[in-house]
């Protein structure tokens, strides 16, 4: 059994010897534990760091590529390394790496395929009250779309199982964080997650200027993720509310029509006519994302069947 730690970075100089310093290299039940630094396109250094430091692997960009691509080529080097579990964590020593034994733990029972750290986001002081409402709201929405209960759906300090990654695979630019996990929900993959501590905070965040931009890249990664695999409560809820619009203006204009007024009540028949269109288009977009689900699907099923063959038999398939 082999363990693949990664670690994205981008300029994480000064805090990757932190990050290795508590960073296990033995774990209970895995043979061997090698460390993997994923440096996208730093400017101070970084790589040089990691290789100084004694990490096992180096992957560089030679330009920022975005943590999900980061994230996404370390998976890809884990698995060709025969990486049995992937644990990911960040260059900025946000998380507790001496947990990292407690973070693949259920994935050695057999009790889940992915496991998250829940950073317990309530009791981290530097989060504004406004923050912490945002990452439940964020959390509870990702979990009814992942099917699963989870306190902390943003976390990026996460264990993978062979199986799991074998079957996701992140398409978005921005962070694979809220993608995996509706994926993995959505294709019965088990999920848990396991409180932590964070570390004391660092330096600012470079995945995002301010809340408001991070709030707003991850409500399109979710609208994105509803839409690929709950269409039908997606499109069906629209197409009801634009029914029930249309409905509202149509029975007024028809008891006004019956009084013998309805010339002067017209545009409450437009109203009503242009929101029927919009049921209508609502179904026929219902339609097609369930053709381009079913299409997925089967793209999704060979593509596991490649990177089988690419990255070797999945051992933890049950």
């Amino acid at each position: 059994m082999k363990l693949v730690v990664q670690i994205p970075c981008l300029d994480e100089a000064a805090t990757l010897p932190l990050v290795l310093a508590t960073l296990p290299r033995e774990v209970p039940g895995f043979d061997s534990v090698e460390v993997l630094v994923i440096d996208d396109g730093s400017t101070d250094g970084t790589a040089e760091v990691a290789r100084n430091l004694g990490v096992d692997h180096v992957l560089r960009h030679t330009s920022t590529m975005g943590l999900a691509r980061s994230f996404r080529d370390g998976v890809d080097h884990a698995l060709a390394h025969g990486a049995d579990v992937v644990v990911n964590t960040d260059g900025d020593n946000q998380y507790p790496s001496e947990r990292i034994a407690d973070l693949v733990a259920p994935i050695l029972t057999g009790e889940a395929d992915v496991v998250v750290g829940d950073r317990q986001t309530a009791t981290i002081e530097h989060f504004s009250p406004f923050k912490k409402r945002m990452q439940r709201v964020g959390s509870r929405v990702v979990s009814a779309a992942a099917k699963a209960s989870l306190p902390d759906a943003a976390s990026g300090f996460r264990a993978y199982s062979r199986h799991a990654l074998l079957r996701l695979n992140v398409v978005t630019q921005f962070s694979y964080t809220m993608e995996t996990i509706i994926q993995a929900g959505n294709k019965g993959l088990r999920i848990v997650s396991v409180p932590v501590v964070t570390n004391p905070k660092t330096r600012e965040s470079r995945l995002f200027r301010n809340i408001w931009q991070h709030m707003g890249r991850s409500a399109r990664a979710i609208v994105r993720s509803w839409i690929m695999f709950r269409p039908h409560l997606v499109f069906l809820t629209l197409g009801l509310l634009f029914f029930l619009a249309s409905a509202v203006p149509a029975v007024r204009f028809l008891v006004f029509f019956a009084q013998g007024e309805g010339g002067g009540h017209v545009q409450s028949l437009v109203f009503a006519a242009a929101m029927l269109v919009g049921a209508l288009l609502c179904l026929a977009l219902l339609v097609i994302a369930d053709l381009l689900r079913t299409n997925r699907t089967l793209l999704e099923d060979s593509l596991e069947r490649l990177k089988k063959l690419q990255y070797g038999p999945d051992h933890d398939a049950h």
